[in-house]
């Protein structure tokens, strides 16, 4: 492989986690937000 083509693929694969890491941290943050509310609701009650 021709360090052109590594170094093109290393990118592609840094920008993938990149992306997944940034969708993966938004749901993580969704879901502490909603399991938190429930709780607030629970301790209301």
């Amino acid at each position: 492989m021709s360090s052109k083509r590594a170094m093109r693929q290393a990118q592609k694969q840094a920008y993938a986690k990149h992306r997944s890491n940034i969708t993966n941290n938004r749901f993580e943050l969704k879901k502490k937000l909603i399991t938190k509310n429930k709780e607030e609701k629970k301790n209301k009650n």
